[in-house]
């Protein structure tokens, strides 16, 4: 399984955002069955809708929506059970500024044992023993 983070899904979704190229070969690569099914967490979907709907439009935002819930490949995963690992990885960031979405993955990599993250976030490139992707 793979986690997939909002800065990547938002660079797949836009063509213009400079990670666009990279976020295409993953998505390839993810498609083609390198890491079997993607999780999607609820705080990630939020993000991911809410940046599109402000940088591409109402449009986008549906579309990527509708697609994100459809997709066969990816499970969009509730994120009541883990909101308290959530809030403790938040705040016991050692000299880090993660968001509460990207400590919410941590958490999730954690406890759920998802590995490898797909993210174009340097904080989370930055955290010990998560594996990341490009």
């Amino acid at each position: 399984m793979i986690l997939l983070d909002s800065s990547f899904l938002c660079a797949w979704y836009n063509q213009r955002d400079v990670h666009h190229p990279a976020a295409r070969e993953v998505m390839r690569r993810f498609l083609a069955g390198e890491w079997g099914r993607g999780v999607v967490l609820e705080y990630v979907f939020l993000e991911v809708v809410t940046v599109l709907l402000a940088r591409r439009g109402r449009e986008a935002a549906f579309e990527a929506s509708r697609r994100l819930m459809e997709a066969r490949e990816v499970e969009v995963f509730p994120c009541s059970d883990l909101f308290l690992g959530a809030v403790d990885a938040f705040r016991s960031q050692p000299g880090r500024e993660l968001s509460f979405t990207d400590a919410a993955i941590v958490a999730a990599a954690d406890r759920l044992g998802i590995q490898p993250v797909a993210t174009f976030d340097e904080g989370l490139r930055e955290i010990e023993g998560l594996e990341v992707v490009p």
